[in-house]
């Protein structure tokens, strides 16, 4: 379900807002906007909306990275040299084992064990994203709608919070939120999986049976492809699993390395009724996607013709390939093909942990893809998300007729703080993905409608004005779980009058929230407390070129996430495309200690870890910003207080 106007509908009472219109720091933006307010409590109002703004424009440049304000606000900014911290390398987990890296690597300080309480500890785990009860978690596998219920299959190491012997946990649910958690489905018992039961996808027969292909690392670390399918298809929970006595089905072709062949993707139908998948695997620095056709998923021939290659990207993990349509608003089942078909090849690079994406033309009977943009390609152009977000996979659910998305966020936090609380990563709410029908050259992720169930307690605004430099504080009761839909509008007269530069922006390399401009940032600060020692900024930033051209980006600032010094505090944010017409709208989830941030509909996404320390429980506040220079912005805004799933 897309964000619409119906998401943004009038207050149900006339209440004004407490915000102020308080001037910079440099004193040249305009003071105000006189409000509604009666006369006795007005001045008390302004006073303490000018301290917020004032607090949260000098944490913003008096955090540890950027420029501090010198006390005459009169005066330049003086700079301020940063000292990096030592680089600490954890304990590497998974790449002598020929995955990608499991444990997460900061630049921490010399002693970076922050003293985490557990109150802070226990706010960090969520309330409506999966996660296993304990343990460490990570790849989704095979998930599927079969006989009622959906299945989640899922990388899960049940003696600890850190990766290891991987198994499959398993879990069901009728509404793909909240969870019914049931017992291992395949455990490390056999030679060829010793070492592990890996990343693998299901594929539903003609027949409607369900089967499996998983990779397995063998008691000596060689990846070789299993089959598995039910012990009992007539149960709609799929308890027990038979692993086919002939395994290993499949070992690394001849110039594959033994630790390069991994992760089988849900099989589709050949032209001439066989079926496909593909394996992702490299050849020396060249990405490759390896295809494989089968009648009876126990014998294979690999065609001499890769799906696509792209040189320079290395290893392709969890590779998943699915047509999407350019007509209809459904969801494709993965056989599908013919007229007003495109197709999504999608991998995980093991090089630098992000999902790329592209969209292309298959070629069914020679098994090959070609993407529509060369320098849009798998690897070196779209993503499905710009923060954490990896080792995803999609499947058809044809019960709703839809593309459903999931994927694991790891934790970016430390191994020890993981082991103090018992857990480690999470599932990204499941989303939905159709095609862009009005940029025709990207999809669109979407949360699934379920999702909406949770929503309570809505507060609503409509068309309020913030000058430029204005802080807002939103009073709500609670701001850790919370669904966010809002439109702005920025002033036309003002882009119309301003002059374009030659510049250019980026959200990471520019300072994120630092980084001042005429036509931003704006936008929120989910997670924050009263002090603003602790807030992450969800933005926009426009750009206007010497052409008069306008360019969006949409970022998340976790630099002052959190005063603790040993997680992780990254800028992350990318241009999103915005159409002539088109209001700037975005959706957040807060979700305790996991924040995902939809822009323009969900065709720029960034998912973030935050672990605030002061920013939690009653103390987590919500703020609207506009930080620009030069702009006010329009905004209405909806906002939810989300219930707790059953997970």
């Amino acid at each position: 379900m897309k964000a619409s106007l119906s998401d943004l509908e009038n207050p149900i009472t006339s209440s004004a807002l407490p915000y102020s219109y308080a001037p910079l720091p440099d004193g040249d933006q305009p003071a105000g906007n006189d409000r509604t307010i009666r006369p006795y409590i007005k001045t008390a109002l302004f006073l303490l909306s000018v301290f917020l703004a004032v607090s949260f424009l000098g944490f913003l440049f008096a955090a540890g990275d950027g420029p501090v304000l010198n006390k005459n606000l009169n005066s330049k900014v003086v700079p301020f040299t940063a000292v990096l911290p030592e680089k600490v390398t954890p304990l590497s987990r998974g790449v002598e084992k020929g995955v990608s890296e499991k444990s997460f690597h900061p630049l921490l300080g010399a002693d970076n064990s922050y003293p985490w309480s557990n109150n802070m500890l226990d706010w960090q785990r969520t309330a409506f994203h999966f996660q296993p009860k304990k343990n460490w978690m990570n790849d989704p596998n095979a998930p599927v709608f079969y006989n009622g219920w959906y299945h989640l299959f899922y990388q899960y190491h049940p003696e600890a919070p850190v990766w290891g012997k991987i198994v499959w946990g398993h879990a069901v649910s009728k509404d793909l939120i909240n969870w019914r958690h049931l017992p291992i489905a395949m455990e490390t018992d056999q030679w060829y999986d010793e070492e592990g039961v890996w990343t693998g996808s299901a594929t539903i027969l003609s027949d409607g049976q369900l089967v499996v292909l998983y990779t397995g690392s063998t008691n000596e670390s060689l990846q070789v492809q299993n089959l598995a399918y039910p012990a009992d298809p007539s149960d709609p929970l799929l308890i027990n699993w038979v692993k086919y006595p002939g395994n290993p089905v499949l070992v690394p072709p001849p110039g594959i390395d033994n630790d390069d062949f991994r992760d089988p993707t849900t099989a589709w139908k050949t032209p001439d009724g066989k079926w496909r998948f593909t394996i992702g695997s490299k050849i020396n620095k060249t990405g490759i996607s390896l295809v494989y056709d089968t009648e009876d998923f126990k014998t294979f021939e690999l065609l001499d013709q890769l799906l696509h290659a792209v040189p320079g990207t290395g290893m392709w993990e969890c590779v998943d390939f699915y047509p999407i349509s350019k007509l209809g608003e459904n969801g494709l089942d993965t056989s599908v093909d013919g007229t007003g078909v495109k197709h999504v090849v999608k991998a995980s690079m093991d090089a630098d942990r992000n999902d790329y994406y592209a969209i292309g033309t298959y070629d069914a009977y020679k098994g090959k893809w070609t993407p529509d943009s060369p320098t849009l390609d798998v690897g070196i152009g779209l993503r499905y998300d710009y923060g954490i977000y990896y080792a995803s996979k999609t499947f058809f659910d044809q019960n709703k007729q839809r593309r459903v998305l999931w994927s694991w966020i790891k934790e970016t936090d430390t191994e020890a703080s993981d082991i103090k609380k018992g857990w480690a990563s999470l599932m990204g709410v499941p989303r939905t993905i159709v095609f862009d029908k009005k940029t025709q050259n990207n999809i669109i992720q979407w949360p699934v409608e379920e999702i909406n169930q949770l929503r309570t307690n809505l507060t609503a605004f409509k068309d309020v004005v913030v000058e430029a430099g204005s802080l807002v504080p939103l009073n709500l009761p609670s701001a850790s779980q919370l669904d966010i839909v809002a439109e702005f509008e920025v002033d036309k007269k003002t882009m119309e009058l301003l002059n374009g530069a030659d510049t250019s922006y980026d959200c990471a390399k520019n300072g994120g929230a630092v980084q001042r401009g005429a036509l931003g940032p704006f936008g929120f600060s989910v997670l924050a407390n009263e002090g603003l020692a602790e807030h992450t900024p969800v933005y926009f930033y426009v750009v206007k070129g010497v052409g008069g051209n306008l360019k969006t980006f949409f970022c998340v600032d976790q630099s002052r996430s959190s005063n603790a010094n040993d997680v992780d505090k990254s800028i992350y944010g990318s241009i999103v495309p915005v159409l002539k017409g088109e209001k700037l709208s975005m959706r957040i989830l807060v979700d305790h200690s996991i924040v995902e941030s939809f822009a323009q509909e969900g065709r720029t996404c960034i998912t973030s870890r935050v672990y605030p320390t002061k920013a939690i429980n009653n103390n987590a506040q919500l703020f609207l910003f506009n930080n620009a220079t030069a702009t006010k912005v329009t905004v209405s805004v909806n906002i939810w207080q989300m219930n707790s799933a059953v997970v």
